[in-house]
């Protein structure tokens, strides 16, 4: 049976193939043209938030789409923006809230907000590649993992930054084999020992970004044998992300609905 790494290689070093080949697929590409073709007459969060294609596309794309439900909460951060520091998506530690409101910035640009690329084909990148980590899921997660670590490690600033993505601290704490005791430490502590036992900018060198997930996907084949892969273990759902406690937490203070 094809490896992890293999896998995982067979996708990433022909990426574009990889892309066209999702984009093509006739539910991808449904979807696709009518966001494209419907995207340039929403003028309001209003207005965006009563399509419910338009709406589960859009949250697809940056990873969100377990949290279609809450409304109120994707309301409330799409209203509030990022330009303000005290701004809501500024306060969770989650960085696709921001990216979302980065690509339908209603809160900035008001009725402008979908003249833009990143509302048009920005979006539609985001989704094909979603769809692309989310079929690769489905045979190995680990193959997802991966594909998702190589697109996000760029952003990398710290220890807390993988401490705050499920998937990434997944990546890290395979290839790291990191003991259970250093698990279940305080956080700030988990941050200082990744700090320690990384190199940070070494997330921004595609070469070395490799080398890691060469060495995360070994690992991640010695843990699930190739006929136990779980695809929606690591996640916590179909989505790619679970949700975390301070999150469920900061939903539970909203009415859920969108109202």
């Amino acid at each position: 049976m094809t490896t992890t790494y293999t896998s995982y290689r067979l996708i990433s070093q022909d990426l574009t193939t990889s892309l066209e080949r999702v984009a093509a697929k006739p539910d991808v590409k449904r979807e696709t043209e009518y966001y494209l073709s419907k995207i340039g007459d929403i003028k309001s969060i209003d207005d965006f938030m009563a399509d419910s294609r338009l709406y589960n596309y859009a949250l697809k794309a940056h990873g969100l789409e377990d949290m279609a439900y809450a409304k109120a909460f994707i309301r409330k951060v799409l209203t509030e923006g990022v330009d303000d520091k005290e701004a809501f998506a500024n306060k969770l530690a989650d960085s696709r809230y921001g990216d979302l409101v980065k690509s339908l910035n209603f809160a900035t640009h008001g009725a402008a907000a979908t003249s833009f690329d990143r509302a048009t084909k920005g979006v539609v990148d985001k989704y094909t590649r979603q769809t692309l980590e989310q079929d690769a899921g489905n045979d190995n997660n680990g193959v997802r993992l991966a594909l998702y670590f190589e697109r996000t490690a760029s952003t990398i600033k710290s220890g807390l930054d993988i401490l705050a993505d499920d998937a990434l601290i997944q990546v890290v704490r395979t290839t790291l084999q990191m003991p259970a005791e250093t698990i279940a430490t305080d956080i700030d502590k988990q941050a200082a020992y990744l700090d320690r036992v990384l190199n940070i900018a070494d997330f921004k060198d595609p070469e070395k970004v490799g080398k890691f997930l060469e060495r995360f996907t070994a690992m991640w084949e010695m843990e699930n044998p190739s006929d136990n892969y779980d695809p929606l273990a690591v996640f916590g759902g179909s989505s790619g992300h679970g949700i975390s406690t301070d999150l469920l937490l900061s939903i539970n203070n909203l009415k859920l609905g969108g109202s």
